[in-house]
């Protein structure tokens, strides 16, 4: 099965994240290289490059882009999405992170489990809207789409 093997994120320009955020991006990270299922169908433009793969993460010119690349650092393809459709899911799930944040520190286990709940939700959102972008582009599971969705919120607003 093809998959992630390295993944890079060009945040240079980007504010740094704070300490929770930097939190979510390292896990992220580290369950995406764990576990991931990541491939690149054939099409009339490209013949198809069995992975494994090496991801770049940027945003260029207000787009979010994905630079695959071989394992051996050969190009395997580009793929630019526009932002917008991520915008109002990626705003929600930094609000609802903020309340988990805050309500870890102060509320009863019931009403943070009710937090993460509808956290997750969100989270499932976006994973969802990713798999509808990358459609015909990339092929990659739920909890791929998940992990991805948790890197491009920390592009998509800095921390």
């Amino acid at each position: 099965m093809s998959k992630i093997i390295h993944i890079e994120i060009d945040d240079r320009n980007l504010p740094p994240p704070t300490p929770e955020i930097d939190q979510e991006r390292k896990v992220a990270m580290f369950d995406l290289l764990e576990d991931n299922s990541f491939a690149m169908p054939a099409r009339e433009d490209r013949d198809v490059s069995p992975g494994p793969y090496k991801l770049g993460l940027f945003i260029k010119e207000r787009r979010l882009v994905f630079d695959i690349k071989q394992e051996d650092d050969n190009p395997a393809g580009e793929f630019h999405l526009s932002l917008g459709p991520f915008r109002q899911v990626v705003k929600d799930y930094f609000q609802i992170c903020e309340s988990y944040f805050d309500a870890v520190k102060t509320l009863p286990p019931s009403q943070i489990e009710t937090i993460d709940m509808a956290r997750r939700g969100i989270h499932n959102e976006g994973a969802r809207v990713l798999q509808e972008r990358l459609e015909g582009k990339a092929d990659i599971d739920t909890d791929t789409a998940r992990r991805l969705f948790t890197l491009i919120c920390v592009l998509h607003f800095g921390g």
